[in-house]
């Protein structure tokens, strides 16, 4: 599957607020996430790198101790294991590339 496009996707609410498009390469996941102003990730840590790059909105996110608005053309690195959590400052977009694979996210239709 060369090309994805995320319109088509099955939309799922993994928290309330976050309303995502997840997919797969051979060795990454992406989820296109839609996030509400007020909504949150709880703090937590995972076994990927994850990449998260806003496209609209702003977010605060917090990495290994270290918090920082997140606006449009942000990227921020999480590193294997580091806690990180997330609250969205308003309503926006953000796309996440993680590696390897998330084995917990649904996989593309």
């Amino acid at each position: 599957m060369p090309f994805v496009d995320t319109n088509e996707l099955d939309v799922w609410e993994r928290r309330p607020g976050w309303r995502g498009r997840t997919f797969r390469s051979d060795n990454m996941s992406f989820s296109h996430w839609d996030f509400a102003a007020g909504s949150s990730i709880h703090p937590h840590h995972h076994p990927n790198e994850e990449v998260w790059y806003v496209i609209a909105g702003e977010l605060e996110m917090t990495v290994d101790g270290v918090t920082r608005r997140a606006g449009p053309g942000t990227v921020a690195i999480v590193p294997l294991d580091a806690l990180h959590e997330v609250r969205a400052l308003s309503d926006g977009r953000a796309l996440v590339a993680s590696h390897p694979i998330r084995e917990d996210a649904p996989p593309t239709r």
